[in-house]
């Protein structure tokens, strides 16, 4: 049997994860689209909220608005990934943040060393966006004019 030359590859290298928008996040999508970080909030107890849904997690109202964030945040949480996953050259960083407006979102941390002491938990942060196919996904960077809140 002879031997396959892998060497050379005519495979492309596989593309980063786009997501698809639903009835309920399309609003925040189309806010990604034109450089706006979107989120719900609820009218009955003024709280905002993520991940987008049809009713407020903390009352159950169902009378939700969307309102534009800062785009501010801070490093909640974090693993740097050394595992390769379709489209990411590893090491990845895998955060957690928290938004000037108080809830939590999963993002990757881009636009600095992969390295525990260039990512202190409190670390301030800026949204920034990242195109992937028809949609940009936020992605969270070092803000270098911002500072810890």
């Amino acid at each position: 049997m002879p031997v396959q030359d892998t060497t050379e590859r005519d495979v492309a290298a596989p593309e980063r994860f786009a997501p698809r928008a639903t009835p309920e996040t399309q609003p925040y999508w189309d806010g990604t689209a034109v450089g706006e970080l979107r989120i719900t909030s609820c009218r009955t107890c003024d709280r905002p909220f993520f991940y987008p849904r049809s009713s407020c997690p903390r009352c159950g109202s169902q009378d939700i608005t969307w309102i534009t964030c800062s785009g501010r945040a801070t490093l909640y949480s974090y693993v740097i990934s050394a595992r390769p996953a379709p489209g990411f050259e590893p090491p990845t960083v895998i955060a957690v943040v928290e938004l000037e407006e108080g809830p939590r979102m999963m993002t990757n941390i881009v636009g600095v060393e992969p390295e525990p002491e260039n990512l202190p938990l409190d670390l301030a942060l800026r949204v920034t966006f990242e195109q992937r196919g028809d949609v940009a996904v936020p992605l969270f960077a070092p803000d270098v004019e911002g500072g810890a809140r």
